[in-house]
């Protein structure tokens, strides 16, 4: 298929009506397809870069492709397999995937080969994460909300986006299961809610005025005190490792990230594309205070680790990071600067409410994903194989 379907479709080209081709594609064509999309704040997750496939352990993978016969790629998927233990069947999950034209009427014209291919390979249920978002809230609107029980569901969004809410009654219909139902943070591998940070059309100083009084003196009284912003490299990724574990005491979470899962990730996602991903560091007299991870795809931005120390907070070196970090997704051109994952809690005694605060400052917008959905597919092997594997799941 790759030495057919080489060349990638223009954005929100619709496929004409006829034959589809869907297997295998090499990972230069299929890079490909992702750049001539990543585009906007909708473009390709980091989660569907070829390189991802080598970040997870465990799990084995393969890169498809599809499109009309002897035309251009559609979309594309990373599907990573886990094996089911004593079988040769396996869970696919397509984290923040497949990249696909959601908006495409006929919908089981790609999606049903799909199925069907990983059928044919042992696969016995499967997991996606639709692109589409579901619902917007801006920051505005969620401080005028903040209250003892409240939560995102309680407070009307200030937009909702159609193709969202298409595409998940299209998905209901066919039997596709939400992650965690239509509970407020789900049961997904990948946050259901994640924070954003508009970047098109705005200037340096548009950012500073979005963000509110308290992030403004925060980092006024890190560059006072000063707190230096750099880049860091694979060689300060231990003292990251070793900030990321204090911080996961102090917070009450616990990631389960390993050194080398870390150096692992900086070393495949660089090598696929240099300064795909960055480490910032922020010391203060000579001490790294605070550690963030960027990953950059196209002209999406994304913040996805932040750690920091339990000393000499006040000197607010997570502040500093933030807005260096900000600053250089603007300067690269991105659409979207996205903090990843924010709790749907409003309730201010509740202790995870104080990360969506934070990031609130910022004065972006909480974005609600569709969320991830599974399916089991045909046969009762399959069937029995995936409730076996959703009670696995329950235990854990």
């Amino acid at each position: 298929m790759s030495a057919l379907l080489v060349t990638p479709a223009p954005a929100g080209h619709h496929a004409p009506a006829g034959p589809l081709r869907l297997g295998p594609v090499t990972p230069e064509t299929y890079r490909a397809f992702l750049a001539a999309r990543s585009t906007g704040a909708d473009g390709p997750s980091f989660l569907q870069l070829p390189a991802w496939a080598q970040v997870k352990e465990g799990w084995t993978h393969q890169l498809l492709g599809w499109g009309p016969e002897g035309g251009r790629l559609t979309g594309v998927a990373l599907v990573l397999l886990r094996a089911f233990p004593r079988t040769r069947k396996y869970f696919a999950y397509l984290p923040e995937g497949p990249v696909a034209d959601w908006a495409d009427p006929d919908l089981d014209g790609w999606l049903q080969p799909l199925l069907a291919h990983l059928r044919g390979i042992g696969v016995f249920a499967v997991r996606i994460g639709p692109g589409p978002a579901h619902r917007r809230w801006t920051a505005a609107t969620l401080k005028a909300h903040t209250g003892p029980g409240r939560r995102l569901a309680d407070v009307l969004a200030s937009e909702v986006d159609p193709l969202g809410s298409a595409v998940a009654e299209r998905l209901r219909a066919r039997g596709w299961r939400k992650c965690g139902g239509d509970s407020d943070d789900g049961a997904d591998a990948q946050p259901r809610h994640v924070y954003q940070v508009p970047l098109t059309g705005r200037s340096t100083d548009d950012l500073w005025s979005g963000l509110n009084q308290e992030w403004r003196r925060n980092i006024r009284k890190a560059r006072k005190c000063g707190v230096e912003v750099v880049v860091g490299s694979a060689a300060d990724l231990p003292e990251f490792h070793r900030l990321l574990r204090i911080t996961e005491e102090r917070d009450g979470f616990r990631l389960g990230r390993s050194l080398a899962y870390y150096e692992r990730q900086y070393a495949v996602l660089n090598a696929e594309h240099p300064g795909r991903m960055k480490l910032y560091l922020a010391r203060h007299e000579g001490e790294i205070l605070a550690a963030h991870t960027m990953i950059t795809v196209g002209r999406r931005v994304w913040y996805q680790t932040g750690a920091s120390a339990d000393h000499r907070r006040e000197v607010r070196p997570s502040n500093a990071l933030q807005w260096r970090m900000m600053l250089d997704a603007h300067a690269l051109g991105a659409d979207v600067y996205d903090l990843r994952g924010v709790p749907s809690t409003l309730d201010p005694d509740d202790r995870a409410h104080g990360l969506l605060r934070w990031k609130l400052g910022t004065g972006g917008q909480v974005v609600e994903t569709l969320g991830e959905w599974e399916t089991p597919l045909p046969g009762t092997t399959n069937h029995t194989l995936y409730r076996a594997f959703q009670a696995y799941l329950a235990r854990r």
